[in-house]
């Protein structure tokens, strides 16, 4: 079952990438044909020029602005998966357990562990699909709005604050702060699991390194989406997540002493 789900997240992640990557050199316009281009790339690509036009042509406002609109309207969903993460993450204990009572490989074995799985899910209302589903919405949104900001000819032509739109940050400050917001987020995210699973350790820091790549060879554009993205996310965590940063912050401190 759980094979199944991610073949079928990582299935639609792909088509809504390769959905855009191949047209994603030309710019998007109101001849655009396809339901990628129709529906879910030139809204938003209008939606950053209505905001730039508002704000006297400042493009890199209107991408702060519209990421932050972005983020809001995701924000039910960002909720609702942190909230079954949670849940997800309090049965760890009792999951073990029932894998250690079935321990042998064999069908039938397999097959009683899958049902206790299960009760223990209804007993707790928990659903297991409920972490994935809000990410399946989410993905699109957020590949759509990268493909607005590099397919929009209007924002290549415009600047914001020290850098050009359209051009890497000469100074790699936005690609710097790109990286280190996302590994604050990420580890903000990850708090007190992170050595439980040594693949969410290494992804602390892959995350953030690979970020820094892309946006020293990306148009400032995006860099500046990521990291108004990153910020968001950070203070939206730390709003649903307060207490337990807390609690795992007071944690870290007493093992330290």
């Amino acid at each position: 079952m759980k094979k199944r789900l991610l073949f079928g997240l990582l299935l639609v992640l792909l088509v809504s990438f390769m959905a855009g990557c191949t047209q994603v050199n030309e710019p998007i316009t109101p001849e655009s044909k396809g339901f990628w281009n129709e529906y879910v790339v030139y809204p938003l690509s209008m939606v950053i020029i209505y905001f730039a036009e508002l704000f006297g042509n400042s493009y890199g406002l209107s991408i702060v602005i519209v990421t932050i609109i972005v983020r809001l309207i995701l924000l039910p969903l960002m909720i609702k998966q942190t909230k079954s993460s949670k849940a997800m993450q309090a049965l760890q204990p009792e999951m073990q357990k029932l894998k250690e009572k079935y321990s042998s490989k064999d069908a039938k074995t397999q097959q009683k562990l899958q049902q206790e799985t299960m009760q223990l899910f209804q007993q707790h209302g928990v659903n297991p699909l409920a972490g994935c589903l809000p990410l399946i919405v989410q993905m699109p949104i957020l590949i759509g709005f990268f493909h607005a900001i590099t397919r929009t000819e209007e924002i290549a032509s415009h600047n914001f604050l020290w850098f050009d739109l359209g051009e890497a940050d000469p100074f790699f400050i936005l690609p710097l702060v790109a990286g280190a917001t996302t590994f604050i987020q990420q580890k903000m995210m990850m708090a007190g699991t992170e050595n439980q699973n040594p693949q969410m350790a290494m992804m602390l820091w892959l995350m953030p390194i690979m970020i820094i790549i892309f946006a020293i060879n990306f148009p400032a554009a995006l860099s500046l989406y990521w990291v108004v993205g990153n910020i968001f996310m950070i203070v939206q965590t730390y709003f649903i997540k307060g207490p337990e940063l807390k609690a795992v912050v007071r944690e870290s401190g007493g093992t330290k002493k």
